[in-house]
C-alpha cells in the first residue's frame, strides 16, 4: 500500500499474487495448514489460551506470530476495567493515554477481556517463536459485522436535525482504523520480536467529532444537543463511544519501531460509510444487514422515537 492512500479491498486475493485457502478454525485443517510452515502468521480471531496453544504447537514451522488481543485488558490504578464497569462510578479512570506497561485485568475464563489475557499470557510466556501481541481499541473499517459508525450514519441518512449526546458529547474512546492496524502489522512483520503493542488512530476524537465526521460523508450536519451524565434511558444519547472518562492508548512503542499511520479517522470514515451505505441499500431494514448490532448494543441502537420525545421536552425548538 502506498503510504498516505487507501486501497480498495481486492475482489480476489489472487489478483495480488496471494493464494486464498479457507479452513474451519476448529478443524484439523488448520493444523495441516500451519504445519506447512510460514514466515508470518497473523491471527485476528484468537480468543483464549486454547487458541494460543494451537498456534504454539507449530512453533517450529513458524517464523513470527502477530496476534490480535484488545486494549480492554487494561485496568486502572484501582483495578477497574471496561469489562466490569456498570456505570459512571466504577468506570476505569486512566491518567492520560495508557502505555503497554499499565496494569491489566487478571486472566481467567470469566469474560472477553480475561480470556484475551489468557491468550496473551500463553503467547508471551514462551520463547519458541517470536510473538507480537497487538492491543487495538474500537476497530473500524469496511467488512465489520458490528460497525459503530452505523449509529450516527442511520441518523444522518434520515436527515435527523438534532442529535442528543450523553456526557456532554465529550466521550473519547480511542478508535483503530483497520487500515492503520494493517500498517502496524506490516511494520512489525519486518522486525520479528516478542512484545506487546497498543494501537489507536493518530488523534482520538470525541463522540461529537465522530458524529459530525460520519454525517459529513452523506452531506449532513447535526445540531448537537449534549447533556451531562449518562443516557436517561431508551438509548437517548448513548452512542457506541459513550464513556464517562477518556479511554485512549499510548503509541510510543509502535512509533519507536517505525510505525506511521497511513490514514486519519476522517479519511477512513469515508470508505467505511460508503461501504455501509451499500449494505443498507441492499436490504429493507438495517437490522437485516447487521443483525449482531442489536445483540451488542441492545434494542435502542436507533432510538428515533425516544430521541424525539426527549428533544421535545429538553430542546423544544428543534
Amino acid at each position: 500500500m502506498h503510504r498516505g492512500t487507501l486501497a480498495e479491498p481486492p475482489p480476489t486475493w489472487a489478483e495480488h499474487g496471494v493464494t486464498e485457502r479457507r479452513v474451519d478454525r476448529a478443524s484439523d485443517d488448520l493444523d495441516g495448514l500451519l504445519a506447512e510452515g510460514a514466515d508470518l502468521v497473523v491471527d485476528a480471531i484468537a480468543y483464549d489460551e486454547a487458541d494460543a496453544r494451537r498456534l504454539l504447537a507449530h512453533a517450529d514451522d513458524l517464523g513470527h506470530l502477530v496476534v490480535i488481543s484488545s486494549a480492554s485488558v487494561y485496568a486502572d490504578a484501582r483495578g477497574r476495567t471496561l469489562d466490569e464497569a456498570t456505570g459512571v462510578d466504577d468506570f476505569p479512570d486512566f491518567v492520560g493515554p495508557i502505555p503497554e506497561t499499565a496494569a491489566t485485568i487478571a486472566p481467567g475464563p470469566a469474560s472477553y477481556s480475561t480470556r484475551k489475557r489468557l491468550l496473551e499470557d500463553e503467547l508471551l510466556g514462551q520463547d519458541a517463536v517470536p510473538v507480537t501481541v497487538l492491543r487495538p481499541c474500537a476497530i473500524h473499517g469496511p467488512g465489520s459485522t458490528s460497525p459503530r459508525e452505523l449509529w450516527p450514519l442511520l441518523r444522518a441518512r434520515s436527515k435527523r436535525p438534532s442529535l442528543p449526546l450523553a456526557f456532554g458529547g465529550e466521550s473519547t474512546f480511542h478508535t483503530t482504523s483497520a487500515t492503520n492496524l494493517a500498517e502496524l502489522i506490516r511494520t512489525v512483520a519486518e522486525q520479528p520480536g516478542t512484545r506487546t503493542l497498543n494501537h489507536g488512530d493518530p488523534f482520538p476524537h470525541t463522540v461529537a467529532e465522530i458524529a459530525q465526521v460520519v454525517a459529513a460523508t452523506v452531506g449532513h450536519t447535526f445540531e448537537l444537543v449534549p447533556f451531562d451524565g449518562p443516557s436517561p434511558g431508551e438509548g437517548v444519547g448513548d452512542s457506541p463511544w459513550a464513556v464517562p472518562k477518556p479511554f485512549t492508548v499510548a503509541m510510543d512503542a509502535a512509533t519507536a519501531l517505525g510505525y506511521r499511520p497511513v490514514t486519519s479517522y476522517a479519511a477512513a470514515a469515508v470508505d467505511t460509510c460508503r461501504w455501509l451505505e451499500e449494505q443498507l441499500d441492499a436490504v429493507d431494514r438495517w437490522e437485516d444487514a447487521f443483525p449482531k448490532l442489536p445483540q451488542s448494543y441492545g434494542p435502542h441502537f436507533f432510538a428515533a422515537d425516544a430521541e424525539d420525545a426527549w428533544l421535545a421536552e429538553h430542546h423544544p425548538h428543534t
